[in-house]
């Protein structure tokens, strides 16, 4: 159980690092999303935030999902991670 967790909270941490470099790039106006790497990470993190795009639509031209999506993975991490946490004592 602890290993299933464990691997959990390290797909969070990894998933949340794509995350950033996907809105890190955005700020880069001439990057082609349809060559790659650029249309993997699209593919992989664009389900991900999409399901927050379609709560919170732009405001003034800025797209706040992310930071919404970031935060709540942040949150699962932390649960994942004292989960992992108090498993490990028990072991």
């Amino acid at each position: 159980m602890y290993l299933l967790i464990s691997t959990l909270n390290t797909f969070i941490q990894l998933y949340t690092a794509l995350l950033f470099i996907r809105v890190l790039l955005t700020w880069f106006p001439t990057i082609n999303w349809y060559n790659q790497p650029f249309s993997a990470l699209s593919q992989i993190t664009d389900p991900y935030l999409n399901v927050f795009r379609s709560i919170i639509p732009p405001l003034g031209g800025i797209d706040i999902s992310p930071m919404l999506a970031i935060l709540l993975l942040q949150v699962v991490g932390q649960v994942v991670g004292s989960l992992a946490g108090g498993l490990q004592v028990f072991a």
